[in-house]
């Protein structure tokens, strides 16, 4: 089973939303804030080019904001 990352902050609430749709998917996820790792704000800027949370990374793919659509998409291929 694939790896599946989120990368997010506490306040951001697009970001508790996507934590609390793949929990009630039954998905396990690794839940990265980026708001005190420095490593991982410089990991998902390498990955998608970008800074915005939330990120979701299913099958390597990165996903931008809570788009439900690409999120069920992706997990369907794993």
């Amino acid at each position: 089973m694939a790896k599946v990352k989120v990368y997010s902050t506490p306040e951001c609430p697009y970001c508790k939303m996507v934590k609390e749709f793949l929990k009630k998917k039954g998905v396990d996820f690794e839940d990265i804030d980026i708001s005190y790792d420095e490593e991982a704000v410089k990991e998902l800027f390498k990955k998608s080019g970008r800074f915005d949370v939330p990120q979701t990374e299913i099958n390597g793919k990165m996903i931008l904001g809570f788009d439900k659509e690409a999120i069920e998409k992706e997990l369907e291929n794993m």
